[in-house]
């Protein structure tokens, strides 16, 4: 099966590259090779390459930038993948496009279902959700979109590296705790888009996250503790709860997003694994 991977730079990029399956023949693709604001260039590069499946990656997802930075925040999640969308159908190629739980509002008290109402509280969860729709739009038939959530890896930027660096370098923090999700290893994910590729009659939307809940400030607890199993930091500091309005960002966050996994686990016949589990792996590729 031939796949071509949009957005082959970032984290879930990084991870689909590094746990491609046997017999699966990968081509990656990022800016400045391929710019999917670019219909034409799309159309043309994905008619030069034949895909059997596009896995789009790509994605404006500087959340706070976006509430100030809106139209290319629209054309990069919302246009892109619509051009990507109509590259597939052209071509006749299955797409798996990659969504948020930005597009919830977070008002939810039970993990949201993938049919579950979407009320975005900000431009960047706005220009994912009409994301989802172009793709769906465009590639009825051939489309699945993946919402996943708190996504993190050892490349690129993110949670985990971001308190790891704070971690070492302060004496305390405060972290936001009445904010809950599911953190997600992006080789989680990659795992399921895999396993997505290789699966039959599957079209629409699904979640995917690792299994479990917790808030930001349990979650950088958590990293702090297994760092220092790890030897990658030394010393425990004091991670303090605080609110969300204790932290002021342009964009608003969902203060409930975590996600029903229930319908991807049984389309793909896997379960994903504990968030704690997975956090500790991904530190040891870190520390070794």
């Amino acid at each position: 099966m031939k796949t071509l991977v949009i957005g082959c730079n970032g984290q879930l990029g990084h991870s689909l590259v590094d746990t491609v399956p046997e017999g699966t023949d990968i081509i990656g693709l990022d800016l400045p090779e391929l710019d999917i604001t670019d219909a034409a260039g799309v159309l043309e590069t994905c008619r030069e390459i034949r895909p059997d499946l596009i896995v789009n990656a790509a994605a404006y997802t500087a959340v706070d930038k976006a509430e100030s930075d809106a139209a290319l925040a629209a054309v990069v999640n919302a246009e892109g993948p619509r051009n990507i969308a109509l590259a597939a159908a052209d071509l006749g190629a299955r797409i798996i496009h990659i969504s948020t739980d930005f597009v919830f509002d977070g008002t939810a008290s039970n993990p949201y279902k993938p049919d579950a109402p979407t009320n975005p509280l900000s431009v960047y969860g706005q220009t994912k959700r009409d994301g989802e729709l172009a793709v769906l739009e465009e590639a009825p038939d051939v489309a699945i979109v993946i919402r996943t959530s708190w996504l993190y890896s050892k490349t690129g930027s993110n949670f985990v590296k971001t308190m790891l660096r704070l971690m070492s370098e302060r004496d305390e923090l405060g972290v936001v705790a009445d904010q809950i999700g599911t953190p997600t290893w992006a080789n989680s994910l990659a795992d399921a888009v895999w396993a997505f590729a290789g699966a039959s009659g599957c079209s629409g939307i699904y979640h995917w996250a690792d299994r479990g809940e917790t808030s930001w400030q349990e979650f950088a607890i958590a990293i702090q503790d297994e760092a220092i199993s790890l030897a990658l930091l030394e010393n425990a500091i004091p991670i303090r709860p605080i609110k969300t309005e204790d932290y002021p960002t342009a964009a608003k966050r969902p203060a409930y997003s975590v996600l029903d996994c229930s319908s991807a686990q049984e389309a793909i016949k896997m379960q994903p694994a504990e968030w704690r589990t997975n956090l500790r792996q991904m530190l040891k590729g870190m520390a070794e």
